[in-house]
């Protein structure tokens, strides 16, 4: 199973190249992090090397900043893109109130 993943994220890499940085981010979301996950977050942004990623509810932002480093390596490596750190808030939040930023 891991050598498929590795294959469907080395192929995704090499068709994301000719998007913007977060629309690769964007699409490598689900691979990097699973469809249950994916399903509870969304990048919505990408400033400075920081993808910002709006989430469905407490536990999950918990969940996904437990795994912020996993999350950001796998980001970086299947959209070819340098992400210094991850910005979580919930949705329907004030983005400063809300957010955690998480660097590695």
């Amino acid at each position: 199973m891991e050598g498929m993943r590795a294959l469907l994220q080395g192929s995704l890499g090499q068709s994301l190249k000719a998007m913007g940085e977060e629309d690769r981010l964007a699409a490598a979301w689900p691979v990097a992090c699973g469809a249950a996950m994916a399903g509870r977050g969304e990048v919505v942004g990408f400033v400075d090397g920081v993808v910002r990623i709006v989430v469905m509810d407490v536990a999950w932002m918990q969940q996904m900043c437990s795994m912020s480093g996993v999350l950001q390596r796998e980001l970086a490596k299947i959209a070819g893109v340098a992400v210094t750190g991850i910005h979580f808030e919930l949705r329907g939040s004030k983005r400063e109130d809300a957010g955690r930023v998480i660097r590695r």
